[in-house]
């Protein structure tokens, strides 16, 4: 079988299957390789680790992240659908790093709508799961029976509000501040674009990734806990 391989916006070689590598796709990649590198070297450093005393060094980061998380995440989802806890951290972080590795200059993967739609499908996937399976009858009569049948049209589309919603507020904020950048670089002189960006990078990428990804993460953990409780 005949496929071609496009690079970013290539020309199509044949007419059978297309393989499509954008610039979204290798970041992405850049982001997963950082991602599984930094586990790599976590995984080698805790067989150090001891559990006895005081942690100090990566291990104190660590479990101060972990511990913050899972606090949180007791508060905000509840204590039914914890288990889901893990993949929401690893959300947060996947996230975090794709809006902040426009710092190094690389194109961040959640400014494009094909990366954090198919992220807020995921939540989206996950608000039914627990709804179904904590509460299935009143969470069920919630969408279809509540206030009366007649709403049922409205209560679904309040449902489907929720991934589009979730992925367009990333993606518009993602590319505003990628797009202010951008502009910033193209409007100051060569003399000072080294500096002048500077403080612009500070806030797009990293407060505003910072913030980004924890709003995502954030709605998508109460909704689900709001699906799971009564």
């Amino acid at each position: 079988m005949d496929f071609s391989i496009q690079v970013f916006g290539g020309l199509r070689i044949t007419e059978n299957i297309t393989l499509l590598i954008t610039e979204t796709t290798i970041s992405t990649w850049i982001v997963g390789g950082l991602l599984i590198l930094f586990a790599v070297i976590v995984r080698i450093k805790s067989r150090k680790w001891t559990f006895e005393g005081k942690p100090s060094g990566l291990q104190n980061v660590v479990e101060f992240i972990i511990d913050g998380f899972d606090g949180f995440f007791r508060r905000s989802g509840g204590e039914k659908v914890r288990n889901l806890a893990p993949w929401f951290f690893t959300l947060f972080v996947f996230l975090f790093v794709s809006n902040a590795i426009g710092v190094i200059g690389i194109r961040p993967p959640t400014a494009d709508w094909g990366m954090t739609f198919p992220l807020a499908i995921s939540s989206f996937v996950l608000i039914q799961y627990a709804g179904v399976r904590h509460r299935p009858k009143s969470y069920l009569r919630g969408i279809f029976l509540e206030p009366a049948f007649v709403f049922a049209p409205i209560n679904i589309l309040g449902e489907l509000a929720k991934p589009l919603a979730l992925s367009f507020r990333l993606f518009g904020n993602i590319l505003a501040g990628m797009v202010m950048l951008s502009l910033s670089y193209a409007i100051v002189p060569y003399a000072v674009s080294f500096l002048l960006p500077v403080p612009l990078h500070m806030y797009f990428d990293i407060a505003s990734g910072l913030l980004q990804a924890f709003i995502f993460t954030v709605l998508s953990i109460t909704f689900v806990g709001l699906a799971a409780e009564e």
